[in-house]
C-alpha cells in the first residue's frame, strides 16, 4: 500500500491554548522517534502551554495548520538569543504531524511564519536543524530561501549516537540593507498594509 503525497489543504491560524494537546502530541513524536529535536523526553502539555505563552507574550507568531478541527502541524518564532542586540533576529521551528509529512503543510506554515515575522519588524531568521541527516527540514528551509551558514559537529547525543546541529539563515524584509524600525511590532509593509 502506497502512502499519499498529495498536498493537504490546511488553514493556518494563531495557536490557542486548546491546541496545546495536539501540539504536544506532534512534538512528542519528534522527541521520541527522531533527532530533529535534541530533547530526550517529550514535554508535558503543561510545559508546551508554558512555552506557547512565553512566545505569544512577546508578540511573536505561534501558528497551527488545521484541517477542519484537526491540528496537522505548528510553527513558531522564538528569540534567537536573549541579549538585546539580537532583538531583530528570531529562530524558527516547524513541525508537521507524522502522518501528514511531505504533503505541503510545512511549506504553508513556513510561508505564513516568514510573512508574520517580517511584518513584526524582524530582519533575520535562523534555523537550528537537529541532525545533518534531517533531509526534510534542510529541504524545507532551502525552498524558503535559507542557506547553510555552518554546523556544530557532534553536539547532540541521542539514540546512542552523536548528531550535528546545522545552522541556516535567511533575511526578512530589508534584512541588513536598512536600519531597523525604532520599535518592533506590527508595521506597515511597503504596500501600505
Amino acid at each position: 500500500m502506497s502512502v499519499s503525497t498529495a498536498p493537504i489543504k490546511v488553514r493556518v491560524r494563531p495557536a490557542m491554548e486548546a491546541d496545546m494537546p495536539a501540539v504536544q502530541e506532534i512534538y512528542a513524536y519528534y522527541v521520541s522517534k527522531t533527532t530533529a529535536s535534541f530533547e530526550d523526553e517529550p514535554p508535558t502539555v503543561a510545559e508546551m502551554t508554558a512555552r506557547w505563552q512565553r512566545i505569544i507574550s512577546r508578540g511573536l507568531p505561534y501558528l497551527v495548520a488545521v484541517r477542519g478541527k484537526v491540528v496537522l502541524g505548528y510553527a513558531y518564532a522564538a528569540p534567537f538569543r536573549e541579549r538585546s542586540a539580537y532583538r531583530y533576529t528570531c529562530e524558527d521551528s516547524v513541525y508537521v504531524a507524522a502522518g501528514a509529512q511531505g504533503r505541503n503543510i510545512g511549506n504553508v506554515l513556513m510561508t505564513e511564519l516568514i510573512d508574520r515575522c517580517t511584518a513584526f519588524g524582524l530582519r533575520q531568521m535562523i534555523a537550528v536543524i537537529g541532525d545533518s541527516a534531517n533531509a526534510a527540514s534542510l529541504a524545507l528551509h532551502s525552498r524558503h530561501g535559507f542557506y547553510v551558514i555552518g554546523a556544530l559537529s557532534s553536539v547532540g547525543y541521542k539514540f546512542g549516537r552523536w548528531s550535528d546541529a546545522v545552522f541556516m539563515q535567511r533575511s526578512l524584509g530589508d534584512g541588513d540593507t536598512t536600519l531597523p524600525p525604532a520599535k518592533r511590532g506590527r508595521a506597515k509593509t511597503k504596500r501600505g498594509k
